[in-house]
């Protein structure tokens, strides 16, 4: 690949950023990374640093739930069969039956910390999403799981001594020396440019969903954690799977808000503009069927019937069941004059997950030693080509503890004896005012155009080219704000989805290529590694 950054994206002198130690530095402050800090030795100091506030991440506007194998009718062979049958033979069998083993205790210990699930008759609630067979994901306040989740596992971090958080810090890049991982280089306006360094460091930052115009994500997810990666050499995989979730409420002129899959689970039909039930045209699953083929069915009926949409019906349910189970939702749509009992809902793909992402093994360590990653940053084999519902909070919560206890251990055996670097990165020459909003936009949309929900190679071809030219003369400059910063790793980002989605010349889980509509395993059925050389 031919995009070289800088080491750092920001110029700075040792002399006028401030020092701070901690055994261990946890990057990001969603469920994956909260979970870790739980896990660390109470002996063991930790600095917690997120982007915006402590609950702004995706985690906590997880609507539909967590899955895991709490009835007695269900199997964990039947969830991991699920799983691998939604993301395909690259699915690692051994991670797939080692995170869906360990959901129920997961979940528990989520009870222990005060969430509270919603309930029937004393007993856990349970609902069926697309892809699974059986009713297994637990939510709560309806369709507001996430919210909940995270309300108590904050205030379990904040009961912790040992344990500091750090909000509206921007993350610029890691420290690395001698080939491990020693930190990182962190921002915020009112105090200025600090180094921490860190005997271990976890990456759990999140996803890459605002590099599209369409999206379910919050305005955090901007690939910062795999753009920082990438710039410390670290290895990367599977760029190229991206998640679309098939229903995201769509307004024009409005933010995008996601619609559960459990609304589909508990029945809701997708309809097209005159009101056929599609479907079952394009699988036998219905509107139960992963959301790849969800997705894909709804952008091929849109283009049939000329509509920028199609629709939820749940006007068939019964009201009062509605209004208790989406709630959510229901406020939402009754904004735009929408009542979901009886109205149709207008829904199109947004993108939701990034299925691909640093390179962990089944404890959470990455390629870099002192380095560990956990949640959607990851590509840990749990998810394939395509990825199950209500397995990403899951997985945060497995790899989380995995990665805390991890780097607690790595750190509790280290000395004591921190040394900050002769660290310099001379400032350059600023550069023409770039109209950063403009670049942003014209990216957001170049990637929906062009390497969304369906591509080709000529599309694909377009959007390496104009990400590229952009690179060239965007990465190059000195920003001294989060403007800016977010803008850079965007850029790099989306190139390596891109790009890998150019080089993998079949379709696969939510990868669909229009001039390569088959799966080819003699050929396609592996991973597709990234990473860049370090900069020396």
């Amino acid at each position: 690949m031919s995009i070289s950054p800088p080491r750092y994206l920001v110029p700075f002198h040792p002399k006028r950023v401030s020092h701070y130690f901690t055994d261990v530095l946890i990057l990001g402050g969603g469920i994956a990374g909260l979970r870790a800090a739980l896990e660390i030795d109470p002996r063991l100091s930790v600095l917690i640093i997120t982007k915006d506030a402590l609950r702004e991440s995706n985690s906590n506007y997880a609507q539909g739930g967590i899955a895991g194998v709490l009835d007695d009718n269900d199997r964990f062979e039947d969830h991991a069969s699920d799983t691998m049958i939604a993301g395909g033979s690259l699915c690692d069998k051994k991670i797939v039956d080692m995170v869906v083993r360990e959901g129920p205790d997961q979940i528990q210990e989520l009870i222990r910390y005060g969430t509270e699930f919603d309930k029937v008759d004393g007993q856990l609630a349970l609902t069926k999403e697309g892809g699974h067979g059986h009713d297994r994901i637990v939510h709560a306040l309806g369709d507001a799981t996430g919210k909940e989740v995270m309300r108590a596992v904050v205030q379990k971090v904040k009961s912790r001594e040992n344990l500091q958080i750090w909000e509206n810090e921007f993350t610029l890049d890691l420290i690395t020396n001698e080939g491990q991982c020693r930190g990182a280089l962190v921002s915020n306006e009112r105090h200025g440019r600090t180094l921490v360094w860190a005997k271990q460091t976890i990456l759990a930052t999140g996803g890459v969903g605002k590099v599209y115009r369409e999206s379910t994500n919050p305005k955090v997810a901007t690939g910062d954690g795999m753009a920082i990666a990438l710039r410390a050499g670290v290895a990367l995989r599977d760029m190229e799977f991206m998640q679309f979730h098939p229903t995201v409420l769509y307004m024009a002129g409005s933010s995008r808000s996601l619609i559960t899959e459990a609304v589909r689970g508990e029945g809701a039909y997708l309809i097209d503009r005159n009101g056929h039930r599609f479907m079952n045209d394009y699988d036998p699953r219905g509107e139960l069927a992963p959301r790849d083929i969800v997705s894909q069915s709804i952008v091929s009926q849109m283009e049939k019937t000329r509509h920028p949409s199609v629709y939820l019906s749940l006007s068939h349910l019964d009201s009062e069941f509605v209004r208790t189970r989406f709630p959510g939702m229901g406020k939402i749509c009754e904004n735009f004059g929408i009542d979901i009992t009886k109205d149709k809902v207008p829904v199109r793909p947004g993108a939701h997950y990034m299925i691909g992402g640093i390179s962990v093994d089944s404890q959470g360590q990455t390629s870099l030693p002192g380095l560990w990653a956990a949640g959607e940053v990851t590509s840990s084999g749990l998810h394939g080509a395509n990825r199950l519902a209500s397995n990403s909070l899951l997985e945060g919560l497995v790899y989380g503890k995995s990665t805390g206890q991890g780097a607690s251990i790595a750190a509790l055996e280290m000395p004591d004896d921190f040394h900050a670097l002769n660290l310099e990165n001379p400032r350059k020459e600023v550069a023409e005012a770039l109209d950063l909003v403009d670049i942003r936009n014209s990216l957001t949309s170049l990637m929906w155009r062009k390497v969304g929900v369906r591509r080709d190679e000529a599309g694909l071809k377009d959007a390496v080219e104009t990400i590229d030219s952009w690179c060239r003369y965007v990465l190059i400059q000195h920003f001294d704000h989060p403007e800016g910063w977010e803008l850079q790793n965007m850029l790099l980002v989306a190139r390596f989805i891109a790009e890998s989605a150019l080089q993998r010349t079949e379709s696969r889980g939510v990868h669909l290529r229009m001039d390569y509509p088959n799966t080819d395993d003699s050929n396609w059925n592996r991973h597709l590694p990234v990473q860049l050389p370090v900069s020396t």
